[in-house]
């Protein structure tokens, strides 16, 4: 079991950035990737990006080009980028870990709220 908290929510007006990180901790061996969902206001959780113990990564469509996932194995830390920020984009920002295809651990997640 691991256990994540997501942190670098905020409110932030439109065309900005953030940061957010996802520390993760535990028994993080069998963990095959780590994804972003986010969940706006009256809506389901959506998927957001995805990246795999060997790096590579991949997007939803409503976010490709502005949304960046890393890690950081060191710190054991996953960051999601966003760039350009929407008033759609606000949310709650979840970080999921992947073990053997299926969501193991979530995150208590991250507020964001763009302002136009």
């Amino acid at each position: 079991q691991v256990q994540l908290v997501e942190s670098g929510g905020g409110l932030v007006q439109a065309g900005g950035s953030l940061r957010l990180s996802c520390a993760v901790s535990g028994t993080f061996s069998s963990i095959n990737a780590m994804s972003w969902y986010r969940q706006a206001p009256g809506k389901q959780r959506e998927w957001v990006a995805t990246i795999t113990n060997g790096g590579l990564t991949n997007y939803a469509n409503s976010v490709k080009g502005r949304f960046t996932v890393s890690r950081d194995n060191a710190k054991n830390t996953v960051y999601l980028q966003i760039v350009s920020l929407k008033p759609e984009d606000t949310a709650v920002y979840y970080c999921a870990a992947i073990k053997a295809g299926s969501i193991s651990s979530w995150g208590q997640g991250t507020q964001v709220t763009v302002s136009s």
